[in-house]
């Protein structure tokens, strides 16, 4: 290459017309690592990864190829190969995977496209040469990486990796956007002080249910004072744990210079209601609510705007699903793992952390106790009804205690107990739908959302139904609806799946849940008498079997639940509690079950792609669709014209609904939807959607006309 021509990362733009020097996003890109590493002691590692992660670019064909060549090079090897050989395989490793993902570590001996076949390829002379790094970029230090025990290597590498990817996209974006990147400055002390605010417009508690929330609430305030860890909050349904959580995270974080606070709501739930209180409090800024599950690649020279939409919590405040934070945690993709750096020394609340799934239970767990033991986290493990899983969490972090936090859980227990549980036995969808009728106001919760549809149209007209095949846009509103009319006496009959159970605040007078997990069932209880306000023995919920088929994720939770309800008509006493998830993780399982797809046994080998494709925690999801309803419309124009953002995204958020596999593609099929993505994709005939009932679960012949 003539002296005359720097070396270039990235190609000429009209701002740029000279072009991004390679040095300079080397250097960059590794200020950058090693600031996102910190938190975690990662820091000469992520400097070393950074600085070396595109060599590969000093050769000859990358350098042509930046200047307008076709021809696509492998520049990731080369910086591999170099750490490699200089012993760090932590960085060798994320070096190798930047555009394409983590592979599995394989052996020396493994030739089937793992890490290891990629470094003998190097050595064998598969790359080009880029021996010119050496005259502008220092040789990396001989000092090997951080070392970890066991299931720490593999969580060390995948926040590295994280660190890498979203240091190498944010310095991309900043050249070709013209947008430099500026560090998440957070004043938790603010958002203390918004909240206390809050608080104290509630006034003195004049109820006994006020006593006890406030009861909880102090708990929360003087165990925040405690030293990071793992903690417990078992609080009852309806003892005020949203707001009370949030007020130990703040002043926690306040306390030992934590980061984010980031608050994991379970996968069958909403994050609106809790988005609505928290922006209500601390304004829209501070707080990001991460909905979609649409992910972007890089793509190899980071020309394309996708590579800039993948989410990395850049935020002070973080709502998420459980789905969301957990399978990003075993993901191995780039885009999916862009935002693991940032739960470095934080605090995370995990909201009705019983309804983990069972499958997936010890990955999620050792998950949660890896982020407390090596990367600064304290984690509150937030429920109504606590789980049997402290011995799985002593396994996990054998020196560390569990601190609970609500004072005597028991007791408070039978202090907020308003409602009275009665077995209905089966009901068919006809009976159900008369017994609804005849209610003025009532809920009923089942357990999949084609029956939420069927049943809603059978009880007709002038009544409401609550599910995510509906944008979140339409369920707030409906939910808007829902209260005025509770709050004003008016009939109001509601037919939802689980998602109403988790963090919706809504008091019905009667409940009808139809039989799951004994958790569900008592989450669903919780909208019943919800303020306390009617007697207990006329506080109604109704637990029925149906005639549909549960969900096969269920099939376990219903079973231990069905044993449990045998044995006692109390079905949210404590002793009722703690039977069921005996029978749930333990007396119905082996321990193999708590681990179905033995992500664990993956992960400690360092089998990052595979366990990858093996944590799924709703098989088959991950697909959304965007809406163009209200505003909607706009933001859906600006995704097709300038593509998609990060920025862009969490906008539109607000009008995805998510899909399984098979249906994303009938609708493709049919012309319904236009791909934006292999996993998402634009509505392109809002006659399909329904404000009331959202995306149809089985697409009928009727509604394929319509595309035909």
């Amino acid at each position: 290459m003539a002296e005359s021509y720097p070396y270039l990362a990235h190609s000429p733009t009209e701002t740029h017309p000279e072009g991004q020097t390679l040095q300079d996003h080397l250097e960059n890109v590794a200020q950058l690592c090693a600031s996102f590493a910190r938190p975690f002691g990662g820091e000469q590692d992520g400097l070393t990864a950074g600085r070396y992660h595109d060599i590969g670019k000093f050769s000859e064909s990358f350098q042509q190829r930046v200047r307008g060549g076709a021809e696509r090079v492998d520049h990731s090897s080369a910086g591999a190969l170099l750490l490699f050989e200089k012993r760090n395989l932590p960085v060798s490793m994320c070096i190798a995977g930047h555009h394409s993902g983590l592979m599995d570590a394989g052996t020396r001996n493994d030739l089937s496209g793992t890490f290891m076949a990629r470094i003998q390829n190097a050595k064998a002379g598969e790359i080009a040469d880029c021996s010119a790094w050496q005259k502008c970029v220092p040789p990396p230090p001989f000092t090997g990486s951080r070392s970890f025990p066991g299931l720490g290597n593999y969580y060390y590498i995948k926040m590295l990796f994280s660190s890498l990817t979203d240091a190498d996209w944010l310095d991309t974006e900043a050249y070709f956007q013209n947008t430099p990147y500026r560090p998440l400055t957070t004043d938790f002390q603010h958002l203390q002080e918004l909240l206390d605010k809050r608080l104290a417009e509630f006034g003195p508690p004049q109820t006994e249910l006020a006593q006890r929330r406030n009861t909880i609430l102090r708990a929360a305030q003087e165990h925040a004072e405690d030293a990071p860890g793992l903690f417990s909050m078992t609080v009852p349904t309806g003892g005020g744990k949203t707001l009370s959580s949030m007020a130990f995270a703040l002043r926690h974080a306040l306390q030992h210079g934590l980061r984010r606070v980031i608050y994991v709501i379970p996968y069958c739930s909403i994050l609106e209601q809790t988005q609505a209180v928290f922006e209500e409090i601390f304004g829209k800024e501070p707080v990001l609510a991460h909905y979609s599950g649409a992910e972007y690649e890089h793509p190899e020279t980071g020309e394309d705007r996708r590579a800039f939409s993948a989410e990395n919590w850049d935020a002070p405040v973080i709502l998420t699903t459980a789905v969301q934070f957990f399978e990003s945690l075993y993901a191995n993709k780039p885009g999916k793992s862009r935002k693991l750096h940032n739960i470095a020394n934080s605090v995370i609340v995990f909201d009705e952390a019983q309804m983990l799934p069972v499958p997936f239970l010890k990955p999620c767990l050792a998950g949660i106790c890896q982020l407390v033991e090596n990367f600064g986290c304290s984690a509150v493990l937030c429920t109504a009804t606590q789980p049997a899983v402290e011995p799985l969490l002593r396994q996990f972090l054998p020196n560390r205690p569990i601190r609970e936090i609500c004072p005597d859980p028991k007791q408070m227990y039978l202090d907020l107990r308003r409602v009275t549980y009665v077995n209905e036995g089966l009901l068919s969808d006809e009976a159900l739908v008369s017994q609804l009728r005849q209610r003025r106001q009532v809920l009923c919760v089942v357990n999949s959302r084609s029956q939420a549809q069927e049943l809603y149209r059978a009880l007709g007209e002038g009544n409401y139904h609550l599910s995510t095949t509906m944008i979140p846009a339409d369920r707030k509103r409906i939910l808007q609806e829902i209260r005025a009319r509770l709050r004003d006496g008016q009939d109001c009959r509601v037919i939802s799946t689980s998602l109403i159970e988790a963090g919706v605040d809504v008091d019905f007078p009667e409940v009808y849940r139809a039989i799951a997990g004994l958790d569900s069932i008592i989450q669903a209880g919780g909208r019943c008498n919800r303020e306390g306000h009617r007697p207990r023995e006329d506080s109604l919920v109704h637990i029925f079997r149906t005639e549909a088929r549960a969900p096969r994720m269920l099939e376990q939770n219903i079973s231990a639940a069905s044993r449990t309800l045998r044995r006692t008509d109390q079905a949210d006493s404590p002793e009722a509690i703690r039977d069921y998830f005996q029978l749930l993780l333990y007396t119905l399982k082996d321990g193999s079950q708590l681990d179905e797809k033995e992500i664990l046994p993956c992960a400690e080998k360092l089998m990052f792609e595979t366990a990858a494709a093996r944590f799924h925690m709703i098989d088959g999801a991950g697909f959304t669709v965007y809406i163009p309803r209200g505003d909607g419309a706009a933001l859906i124009n600006a995704l097709r014209e300038k593509g998609p953002s990060r920025a862009l995204l969490r906008k539109l958020g607000e009008y995805a609904v998510s899909l399984y596999r098979r249906q994303f593609e009938e609708l493709c099929s049919i012309g319904a939807v236009e791909k934006l993505s292999d996993t998402a994709g634009v509505l392109i005939d809002d006659r399909l959607y329904s404000p009331e009932t959202g995306l149809p679960f089985v697409i009928s012949e009727q509604d394929k006309a319509i595309f035909v």
